[in-house]
């Protein structure tokens, strides 16, 4: 018997990286998983992964989280396969275009960016709403940043997940009467396809392995986490074992910044 026997969980951005680790470890668990992304080649990895592992039924809904109906469609999907959502897990985001820069930032870029890493979370929680609260059960999971609580990321980044968190309270205290519990975890460098220190690195005169040495020292154990460290905290959110904690931000980093 697994932890999560008989759940349904949406896992958005769940081709690649922390999205990927957390389904397939729901999946380990009983979880049926939906796994989002724009990549097909991506999701069907993830979903042939889960059945060698004999996983419960997994489903690969291709979708663009930066807009509306792409960032709902797999929910609407997962009820229409399950009958039901019980978990979402919100891991898309990122920056989009020219927003370092204030000076010379357009409107469109900026925006761009909340709608990827803050608006698609909303989006895709909203569309579970009605069927968790008809269950009397269910899990919303953000995946924050440690741009969450500090400056380290772009403008539209930065200020996107600081909006995460906020939201992540104000559902946590709307939603608790309905079983609904809400909860934000904050990586910090973490070993994902996104994180590319040679990209890093150049704007820096550094090589990859340098500019991995120096993000690594941010933390106190000193080194960059793997995706699968984030699975522990995202199942025990997801799971039985989780029922009390709601409206927390949970930082999973390495001790970065203390």
């Amino acid at each position: 018997m697994g932890q999560l026997d008989g759940i349904v969980a949406v896992v958005t951005g769940g081709g690649r990286g922390i999205g990927r680790a957390i389904a397939r470890r729901y999946a380990s668990e009983g979880a049926h998983v939906v796994v989002s992304s724009r990549t097909l080649a991506d999701l069907e990895a993830v979903v042939t992964e889960v059945d060698q592992e004999g996983g419960p039924e997994a489903l690969a809904v291709v979708a663009d989280a930066r807009d509306r109906d792409g960032a709902r469609r797999p929910v609407v999907e997962a009820i229409e396969r399950f009958g039901k959502v019980d978990v979402v897990v919100n891991n898309v985001g990122g920056s989009i275009g020219n927003v370092m820069d204030p000076f010379t930032m357009t409107d469109d870029d900026f925006e761009a960016t909340l709608g990827f890493s803050l608006m698609s979370g909303w989006w895709t929680s909203q569309a579970a709403l009605v069927s968790m609260r008809d269950l009397g059960f269910g899990r919303l999971i953000f995946i924050g940043s440690a741009a969450s609580r500090v400056s380290v990321g772009s403008i539209g980044y930065t200020t996107a997940k600081h909006g995460m968190v906020g939201l992540t309270r104000e559902l946590a205290r709307l939603l608790a009467p309905h079983g609904i519990n809400v909860n934000c975890v904050c990586p910090g460098w973490t070993n994902t396809p996104r994180v590319d220190f040679a990209r890093i690195g150049i704007a820096e005169g550094l090589d990859a392995s340098q500019a991995k040495a120096k993000y690594a020292a941010q933390a106190v154990q000193n080194r960059v986490l793997e995706p699968h460290e984030l699975t522990g905290m995202a199942l025990l959110l997801a799971g039985p074992d989780g029922g009390g904690i709601t409206g927390q931000v949970i930082n999973v980093d390495g001790g970065f910044g203390v």
